[in-house]
């Protein structure tokens, strides 16, 4: 380990040359915290990712399961084990996010593709809880990582089910963006300023007990890598 990060020049008297060795011994001491702290969060990702590969497997048996099954208890816990699926790939991503060797892979994507896809991917929810979907195609192509922008899209996907009791949910394109607008209980005006907040439920989550306050953060720093922005935009009862 480095006792110091710079060179000191030779001490002039006594006091001085303490003065240096408490220096040097203090910046030993970052170093060793700095190391350790390293150390832990190495030994917290790996752990978590290891989990993360783990619990995919009664997941898929779960789901084997279901498909034996027919009838709306079924498609409830379709649902359900939908979402649990959902929140262990969120796990993994705020895992890499915090990497700084995380792979992007830029290409012009067509939006229209990776909507569909993540419509698609939503579709037992959609289903399940009798709510629309009105896609109108964009023709955009976007320069982005089509992974990434996928899963920010999926959590505003998801946003939009979870609070919107009945109605639709729409894609269009207005003035060369992307929109996703819903029918549901939209959200507080002091809340706005807040939603993208690493761990910030507001008055919904507190209200439902269905937030983590993790979404919208994700969906946020994702963007912000891939170059793109995201705004929100609400009046409670309206969506």
């Amino acid at each position: 380990v480095e006792t110091s990060a710079f060179s000191l020049p030779e001490p002039d008297d006594a006091l001085e040359a303490d003065y240096q060795a408490l220096l040097q011994k203090i910046c030993a001491h970052r170093t060793l915290l700095a190391a350790e702290n390293e150390n832990r969060y190495h030994d917290l990702t790996d752990y978590f990712t290891l989990w993360v590969h783990q619990i995919k497997t009664p997941i898929a048996a779960m789901q084997l399961l279901l498909q034996a099954e027919h009838g709306q208890r079924s498609r409830e816990l379709s649902a359900e084990l939908f979402k649990i699926e959902q929140y262990v790939g969120m796990v993994l991503t705020y895992l890499h996010l915090g990497n700084d060797d995380t792979d992007y892979l830029f290409r012009r994507c067509p939006l229209d593709e990776i909507v569909r896809a993540c419509a698609r991917k939503y579709a037992k929810l959609f289903i399940l809880k009798k709510i629309s979907l009105s896609f109108q195609p964009t023709g955009m192509t976007v320069l982005t990582d089509e992974k990434w922008l996928c899963f920010a899209i999926e959590q505003i996907l998801s946003n939009a089910i979870k609070y919107t009791p009945a109605g639709k949910i729409s894609v269009y394109e207005q003035d060369g963006e992307l929109i996703i607008a819903d029918t549901g209980i939209g959200i507080a005006p002091e809340d706005l300023p807040r939603v993208f907040e690493k761990g910030y439920t507001g008055y919904n989550g507190r209200t439902n007990q269905k937030s983590t306050g993790i979404g919208l953060y994700l969906c946020k720093r994702i963007l912000t890598k891939l170059g793109h922005s995201i705004t929100i935009t609400s009046q409670l009862g309206q969506g």
